[in-house]
């Protein structure tokens, strides 16, 4: 009986590599946040608020970082923090006594920081089922549910325009594993994050 080798990844644009790594991880995330249920009422969502808050604010940095921003132009326009402050304004949330020291902290590594990148926007891609269960709490663009709204010309557009700015990066081989564990680490500071804020 032979064995055939998996196909090779290490000479993959950046994107695809890190959704080769990742997918298990990403798919414990989804699976985890929607058995959470964030969706069943106001105050589950004003729970899952708090946790994209928290997320949100820890890696606020990457959107402000010049190498990034000069690596990917529109880095500064795509920072959804803002938005989620003010849905949280929008219902009544006050800011989670979360102190930055304890949750993760984002590595200055440039290729790390990557990665946690391509975690926060590809979250913003597979959010239109999440919009869409908003809607149904009575949420929307304007009110409630800002973070989760498409941009004006599409999440698919917009995922395009990230994972082609993202796979120009010239990295070497230890940076492409850089940037691979900085997006593990991001989904796995989403995953504890879900268990602090959403857990039962």
């Amino acid at each position: 009986m032979t064995h055939t080798e998996p196909p090779r990844i290490s000479d993959a644009p950046l994107s695809k590599l890190l959704k080769a790594a990742t997918s298990h991880t990403h798919d414990l995330l989804d699976n985890e946040i929607m058995a959470a249920r964030p969706f069943a009422s106001l105050q589950r969502y004003r729970r899952f608020l708090c946790m994209q808050y928290v997320l949100h604010r820890d890696a606020c940095g990457l959107y402000e970082d010049a190498a990034l921003q000069a690596l990917i132009p529109p880095l500064a326009t795509l920072a959804r923090l803002p938005a989620i402050m003010a849905d949280m304004a929008d219902l009544g949330v006050l800011m989670p006594g979360v102190p930055a020291a304890e949750t993760a902290s984002v590595p200055p590594d440039m290729a790390e920081g990557l990665g946690w990148l391509y975690v926060l926007e590809g979250s913003n891609l597979g959010a239109a089922f999440l919009y869409k269960a908003a809607l149904k709490l009575g949420l929307s663009d304007s009110h409630g549910a800002r973070h989760l709204a498409a941009s004006p010309d599409g999440r698919a557009a917009q995922w395009r325009r990230f994972t082609a700015c993202l796979d120009t990066a010239e990295l070497d081989g230890s940076a492409r594993e850089r940037a691979t564990a900085g997006a593990e680490a991001a989904f796995s500071h989403a995953r504890s994050l879900a268990a602090r804020f959403l857990g039962q």
